[in-house]
C-alpha cells in the first residue's frame, strides 16, 4: 500500500503598488506565505529579478527544502546506528543557470554539512551515513538536477 501526504500553502501577492502589473518595473514582488498554524513567512523573488534583497527567495526556499530534508533523515539514521550527533551544520550552496530566452534551472546542489560526533569511533560511520541520507530525502528524490553531498565529521571537545 503507498501512502500519500498532502501538503496545502496558500501564497497571497502583496506587491500592488497602485497600478497592479501595468508594467514590468510597476510592482514588487512581495509575497506573503501562509502554513495554517505557522507563522507567516515573507518572500520575494531574488535580485536579479526585482526582488527585494531583505526577504527570502523561491530559489532559497529551495535550497533551505533540500538542506534540512537531508539533516533530519541524517539525524535519523544516526539515532538509530548509535552515532551520537551533537551539532550539525549546512552550508548549502546551488547554480542556477539563466541561458538568454530560455527558462532557468538549477543545474547543481551541493550541502556542507559539517557534522560533531562525541567520539572518534564514529566518524567513520558518521561520514558514511550521509550517502543513506541522499537516498532517502524526499526533496532531493524531487529535483531533476545532481544534490551533491561534502561532508566533514568533527569530535566534540577535541
Amino acid at each position: 500500500m503507498q501512502d500519500k501526504h498532502h501538503y496545502t500553502v496558500n501564497v497571497t501577492w502583496t506587491g500592488n503598488n497602485g497600478t497592479g502589473t501595468s508594467g514590468y518595473r510597476d510592482y514588487e514582488r512581495s509575497h506573503v506565505i501562509n502554513l495554517e498554524g505557522k507563522p507567516d513567512m515573507y518572500g520575494s523573488a531574488d535580485v536579479p529579478f526585482r526582488g527585494d534583497h531583505r526577504k527570502p527567495n523561491p530559489e532559497d526556499f529551495l535550497l533551505t527544502s533540500l538542506s534540512t530534508c537531508h539533516m533530519l533523515w541524517y539525524l535519523h539514521l544516526c539515532a538509530d546506528a548509535g552515532v551520537i550527533v551533537v551539532g550539525y551544520t549546512d552550508c548549502a550552496t546551488g547554480v542556477m543557470s539563466t541561458p538568454a530566452g530560455e527558462p532557468g534551472r538549477f543545474t547543481e546542489v551541493t550541502l556542507h554539512p559539517v557534522v560533531t560526533v562525541t567520539d572518534p569511533s564514529m566518524v567513520s560511520l558518521a561520514n558514511e551515513l550521509h550517502d543513506k541520507a541522499h537516498d532517502k530525502c524526499f526533496i532531493a528524490n524531487s529535483v531533476n538536477f545532481p544534490v551533491l553531498h561534502e561532508p566533514a565529521c568533527v569530535v566534540w571537545g577535541e
